[in-house]
């Protein structure tokens, strides 16, 4: 079975073979609340056993929102109680210092429910989305909304490349991080763009 799936999976797909959807939440699960952990790929290669027949994509998209939502509030927990001595003792270990975190905090603070819901789909962000968020402040019902909303939106759009892609996947998943890079460019432009307008706002409001 594990020969059937395409070359840039053979890596993760004996996992699926072995443990089926308790690999796909154990994977996930980890991965979001900070833990380096090919979760995305694991999506993607259960979606493709579904597509082979070997499992359910209906409960792998369960199984899969289930485990991102846990794993994402694990991490705002983390980040709202000891997010802070934390990274202190460790962000450096792992490239992330105060200056990255305050910019990321800020966007947070000022756009927090898109940041959430998107942030999913790019590394880096997607394992950090709950830590930071916490860290920010967030009300708790805020980010369990768009979260929520990001973490189905993420596993509808890799569940359906896995499961419809085929031998066409490791094309799929080249272009398809493009396309994610180009969406991560829109989201900066608006964040951008909000700040220009909040900015001009200010100034138009300040005596003269």
């Amino acid at each position: 079975m594990v020969s059937a799936v395409p070359t840039s999976l053979h890596t993760i797909a004996p996992l699926v073979s072995q443990y089926g959807y308790f690999a796909v939440f154990g994977l996930l699960f980890l991965e979001d609340f900070g833990v380096p952990v090919p979760g995305e790929t694991m999506l993607i290669a259960a979606a493709v056993f579904a597509g082979l027949g070997k499992l359910n994509i209906f409960v792998v998209a369960l199984v899969a929102i289930a485990a991102a939502f846990a794993g994402d509030n694990l991490g705002y927990v983390i980040g709202r109680t000891g997010g802070r001595k934390l990274l202190d003792r460790y962000g450096k270990y792992v490239l992330l210092t105060e200056e990255k975190v305050a910019k990321a905090t800020g966007y947070f603070d000022r756009y927090g429910g898109v940041v959430v819901m998107f942030a999913r789909f790019f590394e880096g962000l997607r394992q950090l989305n709950g830590i930071l968020a916490g860290m920010s402040g967030m009300h708790w019902r805020t980010f369990a909304a768009f979260n929520a909303a990001g973490a189905t939106l993420w596993v509808a759009t890799w569940a359906s490349v896995g499961y419809f892609g085929g031998d066409h996947i490791n094309t799929i998943e080249r272009y398809g991080r493009y396309f994610a890079l180009a969406g991560g460019l829109l989201l900066l432009s608006y964040m951008a763009l909000r700040i220009i307008r909040r900015m001009h706002s200010r100034k138009q409001q300040e005596p003269v």
